[in-house]
């Protein structure tokens, strides 16, 4: 077994650690005061061919895998989770292309985005669907060559610059999780509407929309994969994401960790160190602890992604990162702030920052009761054995 990351990785790391230094951090702060889009960021990740990590070389990308955006994400995150936003948003709009959609799509949109041409956007949510994906009653009616899609989309982050959004829809109304499909809706597009963006607490550099679609017509080309087969393709698809934003999770958790740990060494009360008093000390190194064993579950979920894996067979392995890491960004943040004191509720430090960009992570992409029940079922289905014999270790209570 080798922990370590392979020399391309490493360099995936190196790359993604300059610019998060040299543009990210920088910008950081005014980005969350002022809620714009970081252009800025986009530029430079384009430039430095981090929008291509994920993808194959044969598609624009690099070949670096779900593990090699994740270091990326981890990177950038650590000083603004917007900026990790932006990177994870690049599969989080084409992954269930990549998986199902034909070489026509391919070659358009997971292209367009590995090369930086193009944005894109993913429309699950409505007000009446979260987590309950099947929920959903946005329709997509087939009408000769089209399809016509009606409904209410919401938390569709990045549609304010995308150029094509991804959106989930049921082709059979009444047919539950048989009736989902997927679309491509290019835009601008006559009937997709941005109504407004919903004002967040934290992550405000990367807006977040409700989408109205009123007769919003769609080649017939714009399906991706089989109509009526979508749900699957969906919980896949969102799989495969979650490595991603357990990275984001690392990333805000180790940022939030160091800059604690800066304040504590040079912060001097009662005559020492912060650090030296053991309040602080374990304080920190509960924090580190977390940021440790987050990011190795994190590093093994984007494996086994890269593996192949997004099922069943594994969603249990890949909650467990996206469920932890978020709840350990949410941890780390705190403590940051309560070591950092008074100085960590101004706005005017990182730390304040820090702690309402968390809380984001532990509700997107399955909140963590969601992660909870998918680990629950895993271990109640007996997908989580870990070798122990019950029998040899005397039976259990009433079997005699």
């Amino acid at each position: 077994m080798d922990f370590g990351l392979s020399e391309r990785h490493l360099r995936v790391r190196e790359t993604a650690r300059r610019v998060a230094q040299e543009v990210v951090a920088p910008r950081a702060a005014e980005v969350d005061r002022t809620g714009a889009y970081p252009e800025d960021y986009f530029e430079a990740f384009r430039d430095s061919a981090l929008l291509g990590l994920a993808f194959p070389e044969e598609l624009g990308g690099s070949g670096e895998g779900t593990l090699g955006l994740a270091i990326a994400i981890e990177e950038v995150a650590k000083y603004c989770s917007s900026a990790g936003l932006m990177l994870l948003t690049t599969r989080l709009a084409t992954a269930a292309i990549s998986m199902a959609g034909t070489e026509e799509q391919r070659r358009r949109y997971v292209r367009g985005v590995a090369e930086g041409r193009l944005r894109g956007a993913f429309a699950l949510t409505e007000p009446g669907a979260g987590s309950d994906a099947a929920a959903i009653s946005t329709t997509a009616a087939r009408d000769g060559d089209s399809y016509v899609l009606n409904g209410t989309k919401l938390w569709a982050g990045q549609a304010t610059v995308a150029d094509f959004v991804m959106v989930v829809a049921k082709t059979d109304p009444g047919a539950g999780a048989r009736g989902v499909s997927v679309f491509l809706v290019d835009l601008p597009n006559s009937g997709f509407e941005i109504v407004r963006e919903l004002p967040k607490m934290g992550v405000t550099g990367v807006p977040v929309v409700e989408i109205r679609l009123r007769d919003c017509r769609v080649p017939a080309s714009a399906l991706v994969g089989e109509e009526n087969r979508g749900f699957r393709l969906v919980m896949r698809h969102l799989n495969v994401v979650r490595p991603l934003v357990a990275s984001r999770g690392v990333g805000l958790a180790a940022g939030a960790t160091q800059y604690a740990l800066a304040y504590a060494r040079q912060r001097r009360t009662f005559g020492r160190p912060l650090i030296e008093h053991q309040a602080i000390e374990f304080k920190l190194a509960e924090m580190a602890m977390d940021v440790e064993a987050a990011r190795l579950l994190t590093y093994r979920a984007a494996w086994l992604v890269d593996q192949g894996h997004g099922d069943r067979d594994v969603a249990h392995f890949l909650s467990m990162a996206k469920a932890y890491a978020s709840e350990v960004a949410v941890r780390a943040s705190e403590r940051a702030l309560q070591i950092l004191g008074g100085y960590g509720y101004l706005k005017d430090y990182a730390t304040e920052r820090y702690y309402r960009d968390a809380k984001q992570l532990t509700i997107v992409e399955g909140t963590s009761e969601v992660h909870r029940m998918i680990i629950g079922r895993a271990l109640g289905d007996g997908l989580l054995d870990w070798g122990y014999d019950v029998e040899a270790a005397g039976g259990l209570p009433g079997e005699q």
